[in-house]
């Protein structure tokens, strides 16, 4: 699998995405600063977490304007997979590969820690090695995860099972308590309606290896290798 990592300013989970890739695919990934006007032919574009343009105007404005996503959105439009994470997430909505908009975190606070996850579609190329309705642990770090949209958007989300990864308990429950941020449904992840666009807050590059304390994301990873086949 060819893959590429774009990098921004302040961005700074770059370095975690290139070794997640690097490890998985057994090839490093192109990396690819936001001034670029080109991108190789690769199978996955990658947007890392981090703070881009210091998170000025809103999370993620700047850099869905930066000139390499006209490059990421042909990429996309073609059927090319996107990833974005955290920050990466907030530029895809920006950038309207995505709808919906990170809001700051119900809290006001920055909230980093481990958080459960449900799989709630695995039909998909970002999850089809993990089972349907699995829990895992993947870390969170952001200030700005609360999911927004509105009513009609979010029924969409539903009934097409784009909504890939909700917040949950450790008996796999979607409650109150167990959503860090206050996202509309417990949303952690969704995808775009022709399903080759992830975004999600948790990052899974950070739970790999179990040096790290578990290897709850490697399935993440897995999953779109499986999907090329």
């Amino acid at each position: 699998m060819k893959t590429a990592v774009i990098i921004f300013p302040a961005a700074n989970c770059d370095r975690d995405m290139i070794v997640a890739l690097e490890k998985i695919t057994g090839h490093k990934p192109h990396i690819i600063w936001h001034q670029d006007q080109d991108i190789p032919a690769v199978d996955l574009i990658a947007l890392p977490g981090g703070f881009s343009f210091g998170d000025y105007l809103r999370c993620g404005a700047m850099a869905a304007r930066a000139p390499v996503m006209k490059k990421v959105i042909d990429h996309a439009n073609r059927g090319g997979r996107v990833i974005g994470i955290c920050n990466g997430f907030q530029v895809l909505t920006e950038s309207g590969l995505l709808p919906g908009a990170l809001m700051r975190n119900e809290s006001l606070k920055f909230i980093c820690k481990p958080v459960k996850l449900r799989v709630e579609n695995n039909d998909t190329a970002f999850t089809n090695c993990y089972d349907k309705k699995q829990v895992i642990t993947i870390p969170v770090a952001h200030h700005d995860g609360n999911y927004f949209a509105d009513d009609d958007t979010i029924s969409t989300l539903e009934d097409e099972a784009r909504i890939i990864f909700r917040y949950v308990n450790d008996n796999g429950e979607a409650t109150t308590a167990a959503n860090p941020n206050g996202s509309r449904h417990n949303i952690a992840g969704i995808v775009n309606r022709r399903r080759n666009i992830l975004g999600m807050m948790p990052h899974p590059e950070r739970l790999i290896d179990s040096a790290q304390g578990g290897t709850d994301g490697l399935d993440f990873f897995r999953s779109m290798i499986t999907a090329i086949g």
